[in-house]
């Protein structure tokens, strides 16, 4: 079934020229980085999760996210555009060693606001914002459970300062929530959802729109776009599948409207679209995706001007990044060091107005390493 907003789409108009992207090979590498402290091995007390994982980037080219040092205690950073990179912790935040508890940042605005999350040293999660200064807003979403493993999940900010993201409730049913600049928290759960993800880093628009998933009770999944005034509307990818754990991943928004994410198909392989706020559909595959189960393309950014960066994966269970300009033109990159095993390699996450990626890498020893990535 198709679903389309009653809404007229926004118009958005700058003076910014779109960058074409290359063919694939001749744009220029990508730029890895660590954060000070960070984990120089893996360890199985945090693996898959070791090093650091660049998430987020804004317009400035400031980068967020976090890394896990020797001690498996997981620290935010901050990445400035000239390359120093400072580290943070929420107040509360379980530091002690080889617990994996600790501060993860997951999106930034172009004010230099993070959003985030912090493990507390009895395991329950809560959301955080921390302001360009320093100092922290610390929040929980009104029914979110208060035991281990439960708790909240910042997961985006947006230019005022509203904040979205996930939370699970005393009976670990995962729910979506959207919190104003004022402190207000709304519970976001579309008709028949029974679990609902806002998804993460560039899911939360300007605008107040927000695009996430969710799944039914035969658990199959749905993409979902909720407008600031509170309707949502669920959409299904014309080739998505309708098995159990198939379906439709809706991964971001742009300030039009317009959303980027995958579908898994019959046979389980992943394939990108972008839908713009009507609800017309453009489905997409990056030469060079797997075309067996859990393979295919993975797209996880738009930017204002409708290009796409994601990850595709290979017929050998390898990641590879890509960014698609909105005319369709694709470039592949691997970043500097990216391991060449199974579920190794380059993984982007975000791309800002100029089309700059930043993300994460996983080299041939396990352990993951930040990048970003000028076209």
């Amino acid at each position: 079934m198709k679903f389309r907003i009653a809404a007229v789409c926004p118009i958005v108009a700058l003076a910014i020229a779109v960058p074409l992207p290359a063919q694939d090979g001749g744009s220029p590498k990508p730029i890895p980085f660590d954060a000070p402290g960070a984990a120089t091995v893996s360890s199985p007390l945090c693996a898959p999760d070791c090093g650091t994982f660049a998430l987020a980037n804004n317009a400035a080219g400031a980068v967020t996210g976090y890394y896990t040092d020797p001690n498996i205690v997981p620290h935010g950073f901050l990445r400035a555009p000239n390359g120093h990179i400072s580290s943070f912790d929420a107040p509360g935040a379980g530091l002690g060693h080889n617990l994996n508890q600790g501060t993860a940042a997951y999106s930034i605005n172009d004010w230099g606001l993070i959003a985030g999350q912090f493990e507390d040293s009895s395991n329950i999660y809560h959301g955080f914002l921390r302001y360009p200064d320093g100092s922290f807003s610390e929040f929980d979403a009104p029914g979110a459970g208060a035991t281990a493993g439960l708790g909240t999940f910042a997961f985006d900010v947006n230019l005022e300062g509203a904040a979205a993201g996930i939370y699970y409730d005393g009976n670990s049913v995962e729910h979506g929530f959207v919190r104003s600049s004022f402190g207000e928290i709304r519970t976001i759960d579309p008709s028949g959802s029974m679990g609902t993800m806002v998804c993460e880093e560039t899911c939360l628009n300007a605008g107040g729109t927000i695009t996430g998933s969710f799944f039914d009770a035969k658990s199959i999944y749905h993409g979902f776009v909720r407008a600031a005034d509170g309707k949502i509307t669920e959409f299904d990818a014309p080739g998505a599948g309708t098995g159990a754990y198939q379906g439709t991943f809706s991964g971001s928004i742009n300030l039009e409207g317009t959303t980027t994410g995958y579908f898994a198909d019959a046979s389980n392989v992943l394939h990108g679209f972008v839908r713009d706020c009507d609800g017309h559909f453009n489905e997409f595959d990056v030469k060079g995706a797997g075309t067996g189960p859990g393979q295919g393309t993975g797209p996880f950014s738009i930017n204002l001007l409708g290009t796409v960066a994601g990850a595709f994966v290979d017929g050998n269970n390898v990641l590879h990044g890509f960014s698609r300009s909105p005319y369709g033109s694709v470039t592949t990159f691997n970043a500097p060091g990216a391991g060449t095993g199974a579920t190794q390699g380059t993984r982007p996450s975000t791309n800002n107005v100029f089309g700059a990626v930043s993300g994460w890498f996983t080299d041939g020893n396990g352990l993951n390493h930040g990048f970003v990535w000028n076209p």
